[in-house]
């Protein structure tokens, strides 16, 4: 048990921190929307998502990253992106994520209130 708060608090940390390897650029993410890449993860609560969400974000609330078959049918090396209105429980969900095999996650810098703000595209 201990163990596990331990690598989920190293996780949350490193959701707040803003190294290229972690994060995408909310112009790159627009960019790459065009392009159909990557997978978009919104995180956050059912009402939220439904309030609006990035166009073609897929819902997967943070508590069900370690048990969803919603992304089995894409490759573990997929791109994935994740997002939450401003970045803790995608650090709970990169985990869950990442124990189900998936290794490319990134998180969208300054998440979804971030987004919002700069008038970027919501459905």
């Amino acid at each position: 048990m201990k163990k596990t708060l331990l690598l989920a608090s190293t996780l949350l940390v490193q959701a707040c921190s803003h190294t290229p390897q972690t994060h995408i650029a909310q112009h790159d993410l627009l960019q790459q929307l065009k392009a159909s890449m990557p997978i978009i993860i919104d995180v956050r609560s059912s009402a939220e998502y439904q309030a609006g969400h990035i166009p073609r974000a897929v819902h997967i609330p943070f508590w069900r990253a370690f048990t969803t078959d919603q992304l089995r049918s894409y490759s573990d090396d997929s791109a994935l992106v994740l997002y939450c209105e401003h970045g803790p429980r995608a650090g709970i969900a990169k985990l869950g994520l990442w124990l189900q095999g998936f290794k490319n996650i990134r998180y969208l810098e300054g998440h979804m209130i971030t987004w919002r703000k700069a008038g970027l595209p919501i459905e």
